[in-house]
């Protein structure tokens, strides 16, 4: 029997107790009343989609967890009202450690989340100092010993790459600090300086590695990571064996998902469209089409295949950007870093 995938849900929670300088990410400050307004909001905007099925639900930010953790359960609690969401589904929601989580994870776990994602960046407290994260990797390994304590053991850490301070030397703290740990996923993005940051006023001033030690710190990440039992499945992720994002993995395949709050995207019935900050969906046009599946396809390990490409691949097999996998063609970590200048190419 054929198992149909369904759809993800995701929830946008667009609160956090002060802006990081580096995020672009639509959210406001924490205000009690004004998060027991959004989430009235957000919930009665479930109706528009009522009966629609859901296999994964992601809870993104802002910074969901600074929400008391009864609203997430009213979340929860009206979109299982609305929705068909599966027994057996993926529920993920995102923490900031800086806050003491121990009771939150017991009533998470109780709401059935499986899944958290913590906001570590570093495990280094000059390089964490320089992007605005208070909490350091105590309260880091605090959180991460709490929420198995509440028996919820899928644990994704972020981490940044290229940050100011960063070093290549450093990361093996970080890397150490992953392994003593044992989590399961670990998604590493390199920074990117937004407009409308702190970062991008500053950007001359900041103490930033250069593009080649940003590169050895992205290859050193997908070598050191390989070496503690994590494979890379996309480009910024890697997972133990069974522990990928199931969410997140369907932005790539194309699978649909619904996104319901301010900012929140969505690839649905074909269409691509998202929220604007008064709660008005704006239409993004038609969703899809080969040139998304060249894009978004690349950005997984195991690639796509081979004949959505009509351009001679060899070049780049030859240079080690590429591989061929049987009638799939993929990116080598090599490939990754220069992955959006072969694309462009390719389309």
């Amino acid at each position: 029997m054929i198992k149909i995938e369904k759809a993800g849900l995701y929830i946008h929670i667009p609160f956090c107790s002060n802006k990081c300088p580096y995020c672009d990410f639509y959210s406001v400050k924490y205000e009690k009343e004004l998060a027991q307004n959004y989430v009235k909001r957000l919930t009665e905007e479930f109706e528009k989609y009522k009966g629609a099925e859901f296999d994964t639900v992601y809870f993104g930010g802002g910074t969901p967890s600074i929400l008391e953790p009864q609203l997430i359960g009213n979340i929860l609690d009206s979109a299982q009202k609305a929705f068909n969401i599966a027994s057996n589904s993926e529920i993920t929601i995102e923490c900031n450690p800086s806050k003491n989580l121990e009771e939150d994870f017991r009533q998470y776990a109780d709401y059935g989340i499986k899944r958290i994602s913590l906001g570590m960046q570093s495990a280094v407290k000059s390089e964490r100092l320089a992007l605005g994260r208070r909490a350091g990797k105590e309260e880091v390994a605090k959180a991460i010993f709490d929420a198995k304590n509440a028996g919820i053991t899928n644990i994704s850490l972020d981490l940044m790459l290229g940050t100011p301070k960063q070093t290549l030397e450093g990361l093996n703290e970080t890397f150490a600090f992953i392994k003593e740990t044992d989590v399961t996923h670990i998604s590493a993005y390199m920074l990117k300086i937004e407009e409308n940051t702190p970062f991008y006023k500053l950007q001359n001033k900041l103490d930033l590695p250069d593009e080649d030690c940003v590169s050895d710190m992205y290859l050193k990440t997908v070598d050191a990571l390989s070496a503690i039992g994590f494979y890379q499945y996309e480009i910024s992720n890697f997972a133990k064996p069974n522990y990928e994002s199931r969410h997140n993995t369907k932005y790539w395949r194309l699978i649909p998902y619904l996104g319901i709050g301010k900012s929140a995207h969505s690839f649905w019935n074909g269409r691509r469209f998202y929220y604007d900050k008064d709660f008005n969906i704006i239409d993004d046009g038609a969703g899809g089409s080969e040139e998304e599946q060249i894009m978004l396809g690349l950005r997984l390990s195991k690639g796509i295949k081979k004949s959505l490409i009509k351009r001679d691949l060899t070049p780049y097999i030859n240079a080690d950007y590429m591989k061929e996998n049987g009638e799939n063609i993929s990116f080598t970590p090599k490939g990754f870093l220069v992955s959006n200048t072969i694309i462009s190419k390719l389309i």
